[in-house]
């Protein structure tokens, strides 16, 4: 995997949990979020999701998440460096690990795992990539 195979502009297919024993669980932003994921090839990252349906019913979904910084390959993984983010005011400044699970010329698949609650929780977010607009 090379930097250059992250570089473009994606859009999320799928965002889901999976839980410690590989159930498939519904994702912070509901059933059919939406989303961008934009690298550039200088080392630029942002993202931004949305819930599509209804408003967050608990402490751990949200009604959307957004953030902006720079971004590198280590390993199979890509690890997001956030300088600005919302609502998670808590992740500016840290890094933000993500396992490349996937990466096909139009799809990527990542995932992000932590402990929610005592229980291990897997993020997983698929997107497409998006075509170049031409102007």
């Amino acid at each position: 995997m090379a930097a250059a195979d992250l570089v473009g502009v994606w859009e999320l297919s799928a965002c889901y949990e999976r839980d410690e024993h590989g159930g498939m669980l519904e994702g912070p932003l509901g059933p059919n979020p939406k989303g961008r994921l934009m690298y550039t090839a200088d080392g630029h990252v942002a993202v931004t999701m949305m819930r599509t349906s209804g408003t967050a019913s608990s402490s751990v979904a949200m009604d959307a998440v957004g953030y902006a910084g720079t971004w590198r390959l280590a390993g199979g993984q890509v690890v997001h460096t956030i300088e600005v983010t919302s609502p998670v005011t808590g992740w500016a400044g840290s890094d933000q690990v993500r396992d490349v699970e996937e990466l096909k010329p139009g799809s990527l698949t990542l995932a992000g795992t932590d402990v929610i609650d005592g229980k291990r929780r897997t993020a997983v977010l698929e997107w497409s990539r998006t075509p170049p607009q031409d102007h």
